[in-house]
């Protein structure tokens, strides 16, 4: 891949805490890359080393083929988006997106223009007298994103900047963000720890752990196919297995891997009558109790004790899904071709 922006060995150490362990990261011009991880991985510092607002201990980041390490933050062309917005108070909504460009010396018409365009892709064309107190949390952080987008940078980094607003909010505005980000080719880098959103607007996502890329590709490819025990975990509900459990479940395993995992939608709960339809399919039919069942809006989520084995299992909430209540004898088919081979941590 053609790298616009490189990130090469980047390390940081805070105290005796290594933070960032030699990252490397390369990143194609328009592309838009998320950053996921628990709190403490060490997304949002990479972020910021990248920014210049965190000075690295070792290694280059490489922008357009100049390395921007010992360039001042001002001076680096990048735009940076918080979850706290940052706006000033004191002035107006055209004002605060206009700031950068001022800083620049751009002219007052130039200024207008640039903003008025700007106002018209937000959506906030009739608020631009307004100040920040006057506006929700989802505008502020909608002029915001404009302040950045008013000075043009070469990148933009987006630090958990939906964190803060309702859910509601927050998925109109992750699809506004994504759409704006095509509409520019601005090449970006979106940090943070929900699964959901990293997968919906990401042209790849890379999950962190305690300072490490632990894994990286495309949302689809993140998401069916987590290569360890960590990642199977963190991007969703996976039924991590060990090699003695899913032994129990299948009866047999064809492969050296002592960690498993299987998609929760993966497993079937059967009635009695597609019970009787799974047999002789190669499906591995196994008789278990229903221990709860958690309405998830459109999922019905059951936890399902099998051979000794707790199972999640989702199955769509409709009127044709089957309901089973608290402690009912059940039965689940497994398809063992829906059987993750996991690696170990760190291999």
């Amino acid at each position: 891949m053609s790298a616009y922006l490189e990130l090469q060995g980047i390390r940081k150490q805070f105290g005796d805490a290594n933070v960032l362990n030699h990252v490397n990261l390369k990143i194609a011009e328009g592309e838009m890359v998320t950053l996921l991880g628990p709190s403490g991985c060490g997304k949002s510092t990479l972020l910021r080393c990248v920014a210049g607002l965190t000075e690295i201990d070792e290694g280059q980041i490489i922008l357009a083929q100049k390395n921007i390490v010992h360039v001042p933050p001002r001076n680096r062309e990048i735009g940076m988006v918080f979850q706290s917005y940052g706006l000033f108070p004191n002035m107006t909504v055209s004002e605060n997106i206009e700031y950068g460009m001022k800083m620049r010396g751009a002219s007052k018409e130039e200024r207008r223009k640039r903003s008025d365009e700007l106002l018209a892709i937000v959506d906030l064309e009739d608020k631009r007298h307004h100040y920040p107190r006057q506006l929700s949390g989802g505008q502020q952080q909608r002029v915001a994103l404009a302040r950045s987008l008013a000075v043009q940078p070469k990148v933009l980094l987006l630090d958990e900047p939906l964190s803060a607003l309702d859910a509601k909010i927050r998925k109109s505005l992750r699809t506004e963000i994504r759409e704006i980000q095509k509409r520019f080719n601005m090449t970006t880098i979106f940090v943070t720890h929900d699964q959901e959103e990293a997968l919906i607007v990401s042209d790849r996502v890379c999950l962190m752990n305690k300072g490490n890329i632990v894994q990286e590709g495309t949302p689809e490819a993140i998401y069916t196919t987590p290569r360890t025990e960590f990642v199977a975990r963190f991007m969703g509900s996976y039924n991590v297995l060990t090699r003695p459990e899913v032994l129990s479940l299948f009866g047999q395993v064809d492969s050296g891997s002592e960690s498993f995992a299987i998609r929760p939608e993966s497993v079937v709960l059967l009635s009695e009558e597609t019970r009787s339809e799974a047999i002789g399919t190669g499906k591995h039919i196994v008789d278990g109790t229903v221990h709860s069942t958690t309405i998830l809006g459109n999922v019905l989520r059951y936890s399902v004790l099998a051979a000794g084995v707790r199972l999640t299992i989702d199955a769509l909430n409709d009127s044709r899904s089957l309901r089973v209540g608290q402690n009912s004898p059940v039965s689940i088919a497994l398809d063992a071709s829906r059987l993750l081979h996991l690696e170990k941590e760190g291999a």
